[in-house]
């Protein structure tokens, strides 16, 4: 394979910059703070940054060696890390794989509902998308929808299509710094808010902040704790963009003189401070105007609930919403551009095709998917049963075979590789290549052999339904 091809990350900055922006995604901004209002919010925090520093930081460590180590993407790193083409553990390149291609479309397309929500901000008609129903019908329009999620696909074509270096790399090191930025100015924001309601009450934005920093003890039961522990798992798990194969090919760009456990660590502590952030941004400012029944899950929060906090905020509101939105949205175009890098790196490195045909094959599959998943809240509006009893969308499907199922068996599948087949040594022997000294190894090798496999399997059966607490 062409190396040139393929390219590479010329610095560890830019590196640590695409990586961190892969995970910083639509479930940092929506989901984050759901969970932290949830589950007594510094209570949450705690238990997710300390799963952050162990059960994450085995499952980083792992992906992002193994594509350093093959130089190739998930399609074909697995079999390369084996020596054997038609092994078994193959096939787990082929899911890895498999992933972000499924999830891509739905993805992009609500990419598209960000979008479309940015430009009514932008355009001062945030009045509009607070009103009741304006959501639903937005989506239940058979050609709007499509128009804008084929439009944030555009986007992130562009950027592969201009290969690692040009595209991936240094449009990292423009978005990230200015998603930064907006998620701290809106979170300072956030804690100047106060509201009077009609009873005479005073709500400020500090309150709210008390709601989300200060561990809520009351009621805690060990049952409780423990949901409160999985939910914290689920969050940090698919935050992190592990078993997606994007670490894997994000990894297999980085040079061999890149200091590895340094550029992990950052990458964790990017990916968790936005998400933290993400709850100061929102928390505050939803308790304010609509207490804590604001605080709705999913996208319900930022397409429904936070409009109306907008609203509420005077003429001032068309101008944070749309900051608010375009930070949301470069969340949004950075994982998006890592899940469709996947994919045309994998197909670039399996057939040998150029990056060129690679991006146009998979973007126009893309495509057509996403127009389905849109089709699925109007022309194609069916009702799919799934697991557990409940029912969803064509696009609630597809997150739940991704999210649910592969990606766990992926997770699980890559540890027992990592910690029993190959050994610990083969990724440990990686990351310190350089005479790097890796402090947390002993912590490592416990959490990939023993403590991973087993809270993802946990997780993947009380998922499913199986295990019920």
């Amino acid at each position: 394979m062409d190396t040139k091809e393929r390219g590479s990350f010329k610095g560890s900055l830019g590196f640590v910059l695409a990586a961190a922006g892969s995970a910083v995604g639509l479930g940092n901004i929506w989901r984050f703070p759901t969970l932290a209002a949830k589950d007594g919010g510094g209570l949450f925090l705690v238990v997710y940054i300390v799963l952050a520093l162990s059960f994450g930081f085995a499952l980083l460590t792992t992906e992002i060696s193994i594509g350093r180590k093959t130089k190739q993407s998930p399609l074909t790193a697995y079999s390369n890390l084996m020596n054997k083409p038609n092994s078994l553990w193959g096939s787990l390149g082929i899911l890895s794989c498999i992933v972000p291609f499924l999830i891509l479309p739905y993805y992009c397309a609500i990419g598209g509902w960000v979008l479309k929500y940015f430009v009514v901000f932008l355009t001062g008609h945030g009045t509009d998308a607070a009103a009741d129903g304006y959501f639903g019908g937005f989506i239940s329009g058979p050609v709007e929808p499509v128009v804008y999620m084929a439009v944030f696909l555009i986007a992130c074509a562009v950027i592969i299509y201009m290969g690692v270096n040009k595209g991936i790399e240094n449009s990292s090191k423009i978005l990230m710094p200015v998603l930064l930025v907006m998620v701290i100015g809106i979170a300072v924001f956030s804690l100047t808010l106060k509201h009077t309601d009609e009873n005479g009450i005073t709500t400020t934005g500090i309150d709210g902040l008390k709601v989300y920093l200060v561990p809520s003890l009351e009621g805690v039961t060990v049952r409780s704790f423990f949901g409160v522990v999985m939910d914290a798992l689920g969050q940090l798990f698919f935050s992190l963009s592990v078993a997606m194969g994007i670490l894997i090919t994000y990894g297999s760009y980085v040079p061999d003189n890149t200091n590895l456990i340094k550029s992990i660590n950052q990458i964790e502590f990017f990916d968790t401070l936005v998400a933290f952030l993400a709850g100061v941004m929102i928390v505050p400012a939803v308790y304010v105007f609509m207490g804590t029944e604001g605080m709705a899950s999913g996208p319900s929060l930022i397409f429904e609930s936070l409009p109306r906090v907008f609203t509420s905020m005077g003429k001032a509101g068309n101008i944070i919403g749309a900051l608010f939105f375009a930070m949301v949205l470069f969340a949004a175009l950075t994982s998006a551009v890592s899940i469709l890098e996947a994919v045309v790196s994998s197909i670039i490195d399996r057939f040998g095709i150029s990056r060129r045909n690679a991006t146009l094959m998979e973007s126009g599959i893309a495509l057509v998917i996403g127009v389905i998943v849109c089709f699925g809240y109007n022309l194609l509006d069916v009702t799919i049963p799934l697991p557990g009893g409940s029912e969803g969308t064509i696009l609630d499907a597809l997150d739940y075979a991704t999210n649910y199922i592969l990606m766990p068996i992926i997770a699980i599948s890559t540890c027992i590789l990592a910690g029993w087949v190959l050994k610990p040594d083969v990724i440990t022997g990686e990351l310190t290549k350089n005479g790097e000294r890796f402090a947390r190894k002993g912590l490592y090798v416990v959490m990939v052999k023993y403590v991973a496999p087993v809270f993802i399997l946990f997780l993947m059966l009380v998922s499913q339904g199986i295990i019920k607490f």
